[in-house]
């Protein structure tokens, strides 16, 4: 069986996530078709999508100008699995504590920019997950900090004290980049092991 991927593409390089989405569909032994998502037209095609990081006010604005914006809310309404990692996770918030992002409102949270400092404050960070034997090799990049969600929003794992792992619903936000190592287990978690998915 062959499940359609998207990844949104308007800024960066997500070939990584392309990859990881590959490994989870093939220990279930699906097979991932991955379109990389610039224009509108190609969501409501896509059985998963992702939403990966970038600059969060570039991406609501690329978003916003394609028409992808409505067709990514129509995805996670109808109950497709997403996952938003990093920016991704910002732009997917309700409230990003900046005017300049265009948020999407399709997670229950307030996510600060930039929380975790600038890219000389990157680190890597074992994380015991919810719904993962093993703690999950987390890789924070400018990472956001999760301020507040609301109380139908699962913490699904937290960083000293901060959620860093969220689930609304079909949407599962990261404030780190599952992308960047070999383990795919959090796409899998997003994607495969979600209760509404229907593949």
């Amino acid at each position: 069986m062959t499940v359609s991927a998207g990844v949104v593409a308007v800024q960066g390089d997500v070939s990584e996530h392309a990859e990881a989405i590959r490994r989870a569909a093939a220990e279930h032994g699906l097979d991932a078709e991955v379109t990389e998502i610039r224009r509108s037209g190609l969501v409501p095609d896509c059985d998963i999508l992702l939403l990966p990081g970038g600059e969060s006010t570039a991406i609501s604005r690329l978003l916003a100008r394609e028409g992808i914006d409505e067709e990514v809310k129509a995805h996670v309404d109808a109950g497709k699995p997403m996952l938003a990692t990093c920016a991704g996770l910002i732009v997917s918030s309700n409230d990003a504590n900046d005017d300049r992002v265009q948020t999407l409102d399709l997670v229950d949270a307030t996510v600060d920019r930039n929380a975790f400092g600038r890219q000389k404050d990157s680190f890597e960070a074992p994380l015991d997950v919810d719904g993962l034997d093993e703690p999950f090799p987390a890789v924070f990049i400018r990472a956001p900090l999760v301020a507040e969600v609301g109380e139908d929003v699962d913490v699904l794992a937290d960083w000293e004290g901060n959620p860093v792992a969220i689930r609304d619903g079909p949407v599962v936000g990261t404030s780190f980049h599952p992308e960047l190592t070999n383990d795919s287990r959090m796409h899998d978690l997003a994607f495969f092991q979600n209760e509404e998915a229907s593949f």
